[in-house]
């Protein structure tokens, strides 16, 4: 599978990306190259969107460790009817993501401060996370901030099949490929049922 970014988001994607241009010269946002940014922050970030599917309209849906907005910005442009929380540590980032949610505009997008561990529980039904630890940290992190029995998606890299699934979750890996950037994996993520005591 290949993801595309839906036509309609294209303006709004681009205005995205004009913005991070203009911010990264003076708050160094991302290493990121300028023709890499698209693929990279916005292709990749539309991988997910399958998966939102099912949620109705009013879910809470969590970015953990957002940076510039990578998956968030994207998840809340297509589900405009979602409220979309990108949480990070840096106030920098988060800054900017608060200047994407005013300028695009995106009303349901919200930027959130604070460190995973120590926030209160934000009681989400549906999260996400690019590139932020392994499987163990993640499915903690989530154990705290989802609502009992609400799936975790991961983006990784094909070498993820290296990490451990901890104990109690179960793990499903749905393949794609960015044009340039080779093989990826949305990693869904879900706590066990629980067995019946015999």
């Amino acid at each position: 599978m290949e993801p595309h970014l839906p036509s309609e988001l294209a303006g709004p994607a681009g205005r995205y990306l004009v913005l991070l241009d203009r911010w990264n010269r003076t708050h160094a946002l991302t290493a990121l190259p300028p023709g890499q940014r698209r693929e990279e922050l916005l292709v990749d970030a539309a991988a997910l969107l399958p998966f939102l599917a099912g949620l109705p309209a009013g879910a809470r849906v969590v970015d953990l460790g957002t940076g510039m907005g990578s998956p968030a910005v994207v998840l809340a442009l297509a589900r405009p009817d979602l409220e979309v929380i990108g949480v990070d540590a840096s106030m920098k980032k988060l800054a900017f993501l608060r200047q994407v949610a005013m300028e695009l505009p995106i009303p349901n997008l919200k930027a959130l401060h604070g460190r995973l561990e120590t926030l209160p529980p934000l009681e989400a039904d549906w999260g996400t996370a690019k590139a932020l630890g392994p499987l163990a940290s993640l499915v903690g992190w989530w154990a705290r901030h989802g609502r009992k029995g609400s799936p975790f998606f991961a983006l990784k890299g094909a070498d993820w099949v290296e990490e451990r699934v901890p104990q109690g979750w179960t793990a499903q890996a749905h393949p794609y490929r960015l044009p340039t950037r080779g093989d990826r994996m949305v990693i869904e993520l879900r706590q066990s049922p629980a067995r019946d005591p015999k």
